[in-house]
């Protein structure tokens, strides 16, 4: 069966998606710790991290880095936070999102308006196009 990310990289679920290439995806959290908390999953479904292909993990940490660039540029954030945890969704994801301190690292939804979920899509797109990876962020 199908993992939740698997079906909103197919289309079958709406997400709101940031970027996208032959493997990696990165969409918004619909259970965001920070405004503009983003996943970064591989298309193929790998359970866990230490399981990934090391080309996979290398490309899924280069595009995680590219949008925690991203992250820090649109949300002010001192840093951009980093996670990994798997235990939501049996499909490999990284966590990213804006940081000052340690308080996202606990993974606490927070309340993010519907206009603010696609305000923060927005910005991240753009950020990430000025960031040179145009060709990989969807209209």
């Amino acid at each position: 069966m199908a993992t939740v990310f698997t079906r909103i990289i197919n289309g079958e679920l709406p997400g709101r998606f940031v970027y996208r290439d032959d493997t990696v995806v990165a969409f918004l959290s619909i259970g965001p710790v920070a405004w503009g908390h983003t996943l970064v999953v591989p298309i193929q479904e790998v359970d866990q991290w230490v399981h990934a292909d090391p080309a996979l993990w290398a490309h899924l940490t280069e595009v995680s880095q590219l949008v925690g660039r991203a992250m820090v540029e649109v949300t002010g954030a001192s840093r951009a936070g980093l996670l990994i945890a798997g235990f939501e969704v049996p499909h490999l994801h990284i966590h990213v999102f804006g940081a000052d301190d340690m308080g996202g690292y606990t993974l606490r939804a927070i309340e993010v308006p519907e206009a603010e979920m696609d305000r923060a899509a927005t910005e991240l797109r753009a950020a990430l196009r000025a960031l040179g990876a145009g060709a990989c962020v969807p209209a």
